[in-house]
């Protein structure tokens, strides 16, 4: 039977439920253990014993690309894909995969380790722009605390460019906890915060760092503020308060990543 002969062309069927489910809703990803990819870059960058399903479009079919999919397809009308799509111009290609697990301890355990907590960070576009730009900058792993965006939120995974399938990402359920099992692993945390004592290109970045920030309108907590080794900041001109989380994010993402290649610490 051909892929044209079995085309799903119902957009209220249980599997096209299942996919604009997993596009719409955090809980229903989370209790399925499950997210969407779209486009042909993304897609071709899944392992093929991470995708649970995979729809093209019946215009996409008909492509040369076709070709380079690692796991058999449906077919889905041009018409229904573009109900599931959650772009506004789809690409015609969207798998259903599985969700990754990344463990805490096997980050705090390595010797050398640069990571960055993320409190209360709610914008989606953030996020991803903050683990595209972790894995540009070598960093190891982001930790995220109750109240964030999800990771699996299709905002973020396009805003990440694909590097959300590389990047280590934890969400934890016990920020406090959390904080103090990094401290108890010798991770020296620094807090990006408008009362630092210096400014982010004067500090010497130990070995195992970890660098806080804070949600997008209100910054770290006192409580979280409280917690970290160092208070540091980025300095301002003209009448401009603060960057943007993700930007912020950015900025000691490099600089760190700067002293790592002067010491000749920079993975390969």
């Amino acid at each position: 039977m051909s892929l044209a002969d079995a085309m799903i062309t119902n957009a209220s069927g249980a599997q096209m439920k299942h996919v604009r489910d997993l596009l719409a809703k955090s809980k229903y990803r989370t209790e399925q253990g499950q997210y969407v990819v779209e486009g042909i870059r993304m897609v071709r960058e899944l392992m093929p014993e991470d995708i649970i399903s995979l729809y093209v479009s019946e215009s996409f079919e008909k492509t040369d690309q076709m070709q380079s999919l690692s796991v058999p397809a449906e077919l889905v009308s041009d018409s229904v894909f573009e109900k599931i799509s959650d772009t506004k111009t789809p690409q015609g290609v969207l798998a259903v995969a599985k969700q990754k697990h990344w463990q805490l301890q096997d980050l705090l355990q390595k010797e050398r380790v640069t990571l960055f907590f993320l409190e209360r960070l709610q914008d989606p576009g953030n996020l991803g722009t903050i683990i595209r730009c972790a894995e540009g900058a070598g960093v190891d792993g982001i930790i995220l605390s109750p109240g964030c965006a999800d990771v699996y939120n299709p905002k973020v995974i396009r805003s990440t460019m694909g590097s959300v399938l590389r990047v280590p990402i934890v969400a934890v359920s016990d920020w406090e906890e959390t904080l103090c099992e990094a401290k108890a692993a010798q991770v020296e945390l620094f807090a990006a915060h408008l009362q630092g004592t210096c400014d982010y290109d004067q500090v010497a970045y130990p070995a195992k760092t970890g660098v806080l920030i804070g949600n997008e309108a209100n910054g770290l907590t006192e409580a979280t503020a409280h917690v970290c080794d160092h208070l540091v900041k980025i300095p301002m001109e003209g009448k401009v308060e603060s960057l943007n989380a993700a930007i912020a994010a950015s900025v000691f993402m490099y600089e760190i990543y700067r002293q790592k290649r002067q010491q000749g610490r920079v993975r390969t």
